[in-house]
């Protein structure tokens, strides 16, 4: 697999369209730290790492709103073969401000409304709304 973060993503939009609780994918410290700003912004419910040390798997608790998943757009940006860096003040704004953008900067990765109050700039790695 080249793209983990794009397979994390789809194994997410996927789940929400079959309406699953949770869905279950490998671990990475990327991908833990893309799920822990989705669980600070309210997107999911839990996110957990299980396993031993070289089969662990990151399990994520989608959350709903009565059937309607909270989740109604994932967007990779950045990816393998075109990579999209931007600066601190050319961050998009997702839907006027109502989603995310998250960036890997040279502090880590965060909410692009993080890194511009931070004033820093990165890698624009996918839209959340």
């Amino acid at each position: 697999m080249s793209d983990m973060i794009s397979d994390m993503l789809t194994r997410v939009r996927n789940a929400h369209n079959a309406s699953l609780a949770t869905v279950e994918m490998p671990y990475s410290k990327m991908k833990e730290s893309i799920a822990r700003i989705l669980l600070r912004e309210g997107y999911i419910a839990d996110c957990a790492v299980d396993g031993a040390v070289a089969k662990k798997k990151l399990k994520l608790k989608l959350k709903y709103q009565g059937r309607k998943a909270v989740i109604e757009g994932l967007k990779r940006v950045s990816k393998p073969g075109l990579r999209r860096y931007t600066g601190a003040t050319e961050i998009p704004r997702v839907l006027n401000g109502m989603g995310i953008a998250i960036v890997s900067t040279s502090k880590g990765v965060m909410t692009g409304r993080d890194a511009n109050k931070q004033n820093l700039g990165g890698e624009l790695l996918c839209l959340v709304w």
